[in-house]
């Protein structure tokens, strides 16, 4: 019997069937890491108000600017500008301006508080400088020399400064 010459006997016909279409991912790709800008997630977190702390062994002269809390133990010779609270502690020293929504003078600080909301002279507290504020603590025993215009907006503070100067001259 040959293999070969055989003529194929009826071929029998198997179903073709059509591929079952593949599922579409319907699920967003997952976001790729852009370390250049921080996630809304991150940048709230970065938005809370740190502490940062100038020990009591540490000198630094130059300046503060931020948005957050400042603590100083040591001795800072220059201006502190930050959107938060400034605390001067017990044997500490600051020689400069400040601009802080909260000032606790227990240290010394020899120098002008332009603008608070509220202004706390601890007990041990001395303040060489003038001083405006939206409010005042002062506690028995705390020194100070200088100028002082606390309970004023701004508005009106500058309206009674010009008119007292003016009263002055005259």
């Amino acid at each position: 019997m040959a293999i070969f010459n055989q003529q194929p006997s009826a071929k029998k016909e198997t179903p073709t069937f059509a591929p079952e279409p593949t599922p579409v991912a319907t699920k967003e790709p997952a976001p790729v890491a852009d370390y250049a800008s921080p996630s809304p997630a991150y940048r709230a977190e970065r938005v809370e108000a740190k502490e940062s702390l100038i020990a009591s062994d540490i000198t630094i002269e130059g300046k503060i600017e931020g948005s957050g809390h400042v603590r100083i133990a040591g001795r800072f010779k220059g201006d502190v500008n930050v959107q938060g609270d400034l605390t001067i502690e017990k044997d500490a020293k600051l020689a400069g301006g400040v601009r802080a929504k909260k000032v606790t003078v227990a240290g010394e600080l020899e120098g002008n508080i332009e603008a608070a909301s509220q202004v706390d002279l601890l007990q041990s507290g001395v303040l060489v400088g003038d001083l405006k504020a939206g409010s005042l603590t002062v506690a028995a025993g705390s020194r100070m020399r200088g100028q002082v215009e606390f309970g004023w907006d701004d508005k009106a503070s500058s309206k009674s400064s010009r008119n007292a100067t003016e009263n002055a001259a005259a």
